[in-house]
């Protein structure tokens, strides 16, 4: 039965974590513009290379 307990303590804890979502916005938008960040470098990138790869290095 002890197992039980700790499985309500833990569920308990997992409840007051979610009260605490006052930081939440925050770091959800910081990941977000972490992502676009990423995905507009990958893209950059890809221009670039699509670039090199056109451009015709006998003058």
């Amino acid at each position: 039965m002890a197992e039980k307990e700790d499985i309500q303590i833990e569920d308990d804890f997992i409840a007051e974590d979610d009260d605490e979502t006052t930081d939440a916005p925050a770091e959800v938008a910081k990941t977000n513009l972490t992502k676009r960040r990423i995905i507009d470098n990958l893209l950059e990138e890809r221009r670039l290379q699509k670039q090199l790869n056109d451009f015709d290095f006998d003058l």
